[in-house]
């Protein structure tokens, strides 16, 4: 990867949001809370589906092996997005050595949520213009009445994947295209993808010794696997520009949202997030649990991650919409 200067300045600016290209800002109040219950009760019942499954078929078509191999796949692939896709490609905010890089891509490709180039790109956007007409997955702006909040849900959580991608796209990744390696990676998408199914069949047919393990195995760490991952980062989108606490002024609609700032390693605490984007850490108070900085840090005291950014205290406190109680831990 380019080094941290240069790949700095060929970063567009997501410091600040600044005005859409057409001028509008789209910014809308807190959600109802009716329009708040529906979207928790829309997040939470697949889940609620998912455990029942796990439950109702224990000892035929589920047990410890699968639960390891769903739970180990979340965390892998999971994290890869995170501290990879998130942290490192898209707002570098640490550096480390090529293997990790590369291994961080693969597991977040392994995600199936796009190929890595794209990803950051359309993040970056996102960036650009929170909350805007521009911004790629906005749950705002799109009405006021109930069925314009729920539409807004809908767009952000996952309707957005299906619209044509901005002309302009290519531009918010030109830093990661220059990189050959990282070019090649991106576009082995679908090699990653493959791979993440198929391993976790393997491996469910090595230690059951049967085609039913092979099933399983790719049932449960793989296609269950990718439901969770899915689920939880769309939320992040959705979720996380509705309802939840706003301690800092991000300028947009992003909040802190601790049941995401949990399930989705650190990445709920989004508000945090929006008001220092180039931060390796979004959960800035002790008791804000963030799983993928705890995995920077260990990467840092293993000798495999430096350059770790961090906003200042004094810049915390200024960006506080009230004065703050909490220390930085």
């Amino acid at each position: 990867m380019p080094d941290s200067q240069s790949a700095a300045a060929a970063l567009p600016s997501i410091t600040s949001p600044p005005t859409s290209q057409s001028g509008v800002r789209v910014r809308s109040h807190l959600a109802p809370l009716k329009v708040r219950v529906i979207n928790f009760l829309a997040m939470v019942i697949p889940f609620l589906g998912l455990l029942a499954a796990m439950i109702l078929l224990w000892g035929t078509a589920f047990s410890w092996i699968y639960l390891v191999m769903l739970v180990g796949g979340v965390l892998l692939s999971g994290l890869g997005i995170t501290v990879g896709y998130h942290r490192l490609f898209t707002h570098r905010s640490f550096e480390t050595p090529r293997p990790i890089v590369y291994l961080l891509a693969i597991l977040g490709s392994m995600a199936v949520q796009g190929p890595l180039i794209e990803w950051v790109a359309t993040h970056r956007r996102h960036h650009q213009h929170s909350d805007e007409v521009d911004d790629p997955h906005s749950p705002h702006g799109h009405g006021d009445t109930m069925m314009g909040f729920l539409r807004g849900f809908v767009h952000a959580h996952c309707g957005w994947l299906f619209l044509r991608r901005p002309r302009d796209i290519a531009r918010y990744s030109a830093d990661l295209r220059k990189d050959p390696g990282i070019r090649r990676t991106s576009n082995l998408f679908v090699l990653w993808v493959a791979l993440g199914l198929v391993l976790p069949a393997v491996l469910g047919g090595l230690l059951t010794m049967s085609w039913m393990g092979v099933l399983l195995g790719f049932l449960w760490g793989g296609l269950a696997r990718v439901f969770c991952l899915h689920h939880i980062t769309w939320s992040i989108n959705s979720a996380c520009h509705i309802w939840g606490a706003q301690p800092f002024d991000s300028g947009d609609e992003s909040r802190n949202n601790p049941v995401f700032g949990i399930l989705a390693f650190g990445e709920g605490w989004h508000n945090n997030h929006h008001a220092f984007p180039t931060s390796a850490r979004h959960g800035l108070f002790w008791w804000q649990f963030d799983l993928s900085y705890l995995v920077i840090r260990t990467l840092a005291l293993l000798g495999l991650a430096k350059s770790i950014r961090l906003p200042s205290p004094e810049r915390v406190r200024a960006k506080r919409n009230e004065t703050p109680s909490d220390p930085i831990a």
